[in-house]
């Protein structure tokens, strides 16, 4: 429990780090948020919900995010990272990594446009969301993913099945 407790704080602050790292592109109509690239670590740990959850909640507060965005952005994160999690063993590995990209697709653009009055429409917002997201995390992601199938250390293949 611990160590599930301490992977998710890392995440947490990792996701708020890469995100502040690349502040310019993490916000606004077109953006690309690195940090969503960790929104695979639900495939290796139960502990990445909330860790992109808490992380994603902190950097819309800390970045002074509309109170809109800082509630529905973190619940786009959380359907993402449970549906990652829940899709951990599909087959072709990458259908993971679809539902945080369909979940911020789906509810971001609102965001834009309601909470924010973004000039635009809620179809070319769902356009720069998911090409954002597509970088991020379908081939950011995909790259950190590959990595961590790799290292065996950091996500141990007993910490991967239901036991949690």
């Amino acid at each position: 429990m611990k160590r599930k407790v301490a992977e998710a704080g890392m995440i947490a602050a990792l996701y708020v780090a890469l995100c502040f790292l690349v502040l310019p592109l993490a916000s606004g109509a077109i953006q690309c948020r690195v940090g969503e690239a960790l929104c695979v670590l639900p495939v290796f740990t139960a502990a990445g919900i909330p860790g992109v959850t808490i992380g994603c909640f902190l950097f819309n507060l800390l970045s002074g995010g509309a109170v809109w965005d800082v509630i529905f952005g973190t619940l786009a994160t959380l359907i993402g990272a449970i549906g990652t999690r829940l899709l951990r063993k599909a087959k072709p590995k990458a259908l993971a990594l679809l539902p945080p990209v369909l979940s911020n697709t789906l509810i971001i653009p609102f965001v834009l446009k309601f909470a924010y009055g973004l000039e635009g429409t809620i179809w070319f917002f769902m356009l720069t969301v998911c090409a954002g997201e597509i970088v991020s995390v379908l081939i950011l992601g995909s790259i950190l993913r590959y990595a961590l199938e790799k290292e065996k250390r950091i996500f141990p293949p007993e910490n991967t099945g239901d036991e949690e």
